[in-house]
This record gives structure tokens, C-alpha cells and sequence, in this order.
């Protein structure tokens, strides 16, 4: 893995976003986005998991906390999913600890409840994972 894969990857899970916001439009529930974007993944040929638990390690001990991701893409890039007037700091904690507590170098926090999703509707995020990448 590189960065440049890493990068490669980032612009084919946002085309895939614009690909569903430019066939539903904003303004719906965040599960239909995803099930949107669970069939463009596949159309696209991009691995993915889909809204499985994130095991969270407190001391040694995996706490049971149903912490749910959106999406874990070809196990580097985590995206969340959002639909809201308008995104605020909790949702990038949100997306910040996902990509933390996976570990992955990159993640994607994106709102279908805008105009134009590359312009207004995402946000990307490095980790120090990304940075031990060449």
C-alpha cells in the first residue's frame, strides 16, 4: 500500500459519492446513502465492509459498545456517512476516532444533504498510518 493508492482510491469513493447524490439528490436518510453506495462499491468493483463493530480496547479489555463504521473500504480508508443541515466538530471526532480505533491512514466524512458534494459535502482526514507510507 502507498500513498498514492491511498490517494488513487480517495477520488474513486468520492466519484462514487457524486455517482449516488447526482442520482438521489440530498435531502434523504443516511441508510438509503448507503445502501446507494453499497451497490456503487460493487459496480465499481471496490471491497468494502459495511457497518460492522468497531472493537473498542479499554486496558485489555474490549468493551462491548456496538460502536458502528459505515464503511471500511479495501481495509485502508474508513468513510462516514452523513445527511445534515450541516456538519459540525462531533462529526469529525466521530470519523477522527473511527480512523484511529481502525487504524487506517485516510478517512472520508461526507454529507449528501449539500448541493455539490466535492465542493461543500466532504472532508478528508490523514492519519499517522499515512504518513509511514511511501
Amino acid at each position: 500500500m502507498t500513498q498514492k493508492y491511498i490517494t488513487d482510491l480517495t477520488y474513486k469513493i468520492i466519484g462514487c459519492c457524486i455517482e449516488v447524490h447526482r442520482i438521489l439528490g440530498p435531502g434523504l436518510l443516511e441508510k438509503i446513502y448507503i445502501k446507494a453506495l453499497q451497490e456503487e462499491f460493487k459496480i465499481q468493483e471496490i471491497n468494502y465492509e459495511s457497518e460492522f463493530n468497531i472493537h473498542v480496547d479499554y486496558k485489555g479489555k474490549d468493551l462491548d459498545c456496538d460502536l458502528r463504521c459505515d464503511f471500511l473500504i479495501e481495509g485502508c480508508i474508513v468513510l462516514e456517512v452523513k445527511s445534515v443541515a450541516d456538519l459540525h466538530d462531533i462529526h469529525t471526532a466521530q470519523t477522527l476516532n473511527y480512523m484511529n480505533l481502525l487504524k487506517t491512514p485516510k478517512a472520508i466524512l461526507v454529507n449528501f444533504n449539500v448541493t455539490n458534494i466535492f465542493k461543500e459535502g466532504q472532508k478528508t482526514f490523514l492519519s499517522k498510518y499515512y504518513q509511514q507510507l511511501l
